[in-house]
């Protein structure tokens, strides 16, 4: 199968407009220059069913097109791949996420595979490798490094969450706010008190954006507390 050939066939130009906005692509923004063919989510993971079996170097080779679609189809099968893979077609996957993650540029392109590959695969590993994305220049490296930490979270582990958290307090871009803030509430789901005493030391130097996605699921009048620091 001619998989960016279905692609296109499977595309309406309504949709691909309404995408070229939401997803930010105009000069100066975050995702400029992106293209989009105008295909929902729902109807890539059914194609995910159908290319099971797809070689690596195919999804590699998808990683590299130029259409949104066509990337965020391939890291939806990588990580489909990695669930089922043995422990050698999951390092290779690992291994072939990060060198081709030139291809990984927007948050939805991060934010499902990065916990399920990056972040599965590091929980029982060190994690060095996810302070060095978080100090990347490269926005979408950083927010693969903090979103990986969902797979900890999910484990029970939030140290990494917190220090990655901690080290991009002061990153510039809002994306990497929301991620972050995001993140600090799951911890804050499974344990509150580590949540708060974060936010007991730095919620005075949090940006608005992180803090308050930060403490969106906790009572009212403790939001306003956090909130008035």
């Amino acid at each position: 199968m001619n998989v960016v050939a279905r692609l296109k066939e499977l595309g309406d130009p309504s949709d691909a407009e309404f995408l070229q906005g939401y997803f930010k692509t105009g000069p100066g923004e975050y995702g400029e220059g992106d293209r989009f063919l105008g295909i929902r989510v729902p109807v890539l993971r059914k194609l995910v069913r159908e290319l099971r079996g797809m070689t690596l170097a195919g999804m590699g080779k998808l990683l590299g097109e130029p259409w949104h679609e066509a990337r965020l189809l391939a890291v939806l099968l990588l990580a489909d791949a990695y669930e089922r893979g043995d422990d050698k077609v999951k390092a290779a996957i690992y291994k072939l996420y990060l060198a081709k993650r030139a291809g990984v540029n927007n948050w939805d392109i991060v934010d499902s595979p990065a916990p399920l590959v990056i972040g599965r695969h590091l929980l029982t590993r060190p994690r060095d490798p996810l302070y060095r994305l978080a100090r990347s220049k490269r926005l979408w490296d950083r927010r693969i490094a903090i979103i990986a930490t969902q797979a900890f979270i999910r484990a029970g582990e939030f140290d990494d969450t917190m220090q990655l958290a901690e080290l991009l307090l002061d990153d510039p871009h809002d994306l990497m706010h929301k991620a972050a803030g995001w993140m600090l509430r799951e911890v804050g789901n499974r344990d509150l008190r580590r949540l708060e005493a974060f936010l007991d030391r730095h919620a005075k130097e949090m940006p608005r954006t992180m803090l308050r996605y930060a403490i969106e699921k906790m009572p009212v009048a403790r939001r306003k507390l956090y909130m008035a620091r």
